[in-house]
């Protein structure tokens, strides 16, 4: 991402403020959905605002604009708050990724009525404006959809299995830094999360972008 600074410095300001709007409204929906469902720890420690500087996260931040792969603050709850700290807690993970696909629907249908309405400056503009968002808030989406710590697909998981069979499935999560950097860090030229998002990526956006 940091060589667009050089080459298209606006392709890298809009990819920027398109992935730091998609974090915002990732961590935002973490927290707002926590204190929904009975646990008020976000909303203690500031996390229930659309204010980017409330879930952007430092050392997150910087590989986003050095590498184009970052995080958020990760939004902390207490599973003690929770009525079925489990199922509450898969509620609660799903909740970022859901925000974001409503967010890059919410856009999509805004583009497509900018071209139906037939107006040539406000449609570029809107593609220009729009397209990094949507494709941002939907690689955000389905990334952490892998169901692998810390990703909100590890807790998806877990409050889909029995007690027992979640039991086991926890005991993967010391080990899932370890399993994320294998699918991150690449091997022969491409990493195997490229290899596994970039079809679905693909799939998506031949939906979202007109």
């Amino acid at each position: 991402m940091l060589s667009y600074l050089f080459s298209s410095p606006i392709a890298f300001v809009l990819s920027l403020i398109g992935m730091v709007v998609a974090i915002t409204i990732h961590e935002f929906a973490h927290a707002k959905t926590a204190d929904m469902l009975g646990d008020p720890t976000p909303r203690l420690q500031g996390r229930i605002t659309l204010d980017p500087r409330a879930h952007l996260d430092l050392y997150g931040t910087l590989l986003l604009i050095i590498i184009g792969f970052g995080w958020g603050k990760p939004v902390q709850f207490d599973p003690f708050n929770l009525k079925n700290p489990r199922k509450d807690a898969a509620i609660i993970s799903i909740a970022g990724p859901i925000a974001n696909i409503l967010l890059a629907t919410l856009l999509s249908i805004i583009l497509r009525l900018f071209i139906f309405f037939d107006a040539p400056i406000v449609s570029v503009l809107g593609q220009i404006l729009f397209t990094p968002m949507i494709l941002v808030n939907l690689m955000l989406a389905v990334f952490n959809m892998i169901p692998v710590h810390p990703l909100d697909g590890f807790k998806i998981v877990g409050g889909l299995l029995s007690r027992e069979q979640a039991r086991s499935w926890y005991q993967l999560e010391r080990y899932g830094f370890v399993f994320l950097l294998m699918l991150i860090v690449p091997f022969g030229g491409q990493s195997m999360v490229s290899g596994i998002l970039n079809p679905i990526l693909d799939f998506l956006s031949m939906i979202f972008l007109p």
